[in-house]
């Protein structure tokens, strides 16, 4: 996808919603934010139980789901480290944890400032909440053995569904 590019989205959540994308895909970030995984790695790795972007591929590049764990339903065995890990959109909804035009959260966010979109009040936003959510790293380091990439395996799988290093 080249920058400049118009999407226009064609889903059952934000049919006609469009944008253009104003960076090179995977490139020009915010100098703070540097996130471990890319989504394709994610995809490829299991997050959010498999269950997520079933409904909305069309707008992604189709490499990313090649060797994606997807699933029809909530499998939590398709996540990495294995366990649940996720709420219902509609539980994000209620909390007001869903910011800006994407409303099926920060991952969706994340694919598409990935693809190169900007917006810059919802991006401070979303980096926000992703530099915010690094204390859990602090959390496994303090009460992990190095290595043990299975201790605190749900807030490892939580780093990972935010683009953290999920095996310090």
């Amino acid at each position: 996808m080249t920058s400049g590019r118009l999407i226009t989205v064609n889903d059952r959540m934000q049919s006609g919603y469009s944008y253009r994308l104003e960076a090179p895909m995977g490139q020009d970030f915010a100098a703070d934010f540097r996130p471990f995984y890319t989504p394709a790695e994610m995809l490829r790795m299991g997050v959010f139980e498999g269950r997520y972007c079933n409904d909305c591929r069309d707008e992604l590049p189709a490499e990313w789901f090649d060797g994606a764990r997807i699933s029809a339903q909530p499998d939590p065995t398709l996540n990495y480290f294995g366990v649940k890990s996720r709420q219902p959109l509609s539980v994000w909804r209620e909390k007001g944890w869903i910011y800006g035009p994407d409303p099926r959260g920060w991952f969706q966010w994340y694919c598409r400032y990935t693809l190169g979109r900007r917006l810059p009040e919802t991006d401070r936003i979303q980096i926000g909440r992703w530099r915010a959510f690094a204390r859990h790293a602090g959390q496994i380091r303090a009460n992990c053995h190095p290595g043990d990439i299975f201790c605190r395996p749900r807030q490892r799988q939580a780093l990972l569904q935010w683009a953290h290093e999920a095996t310090i």
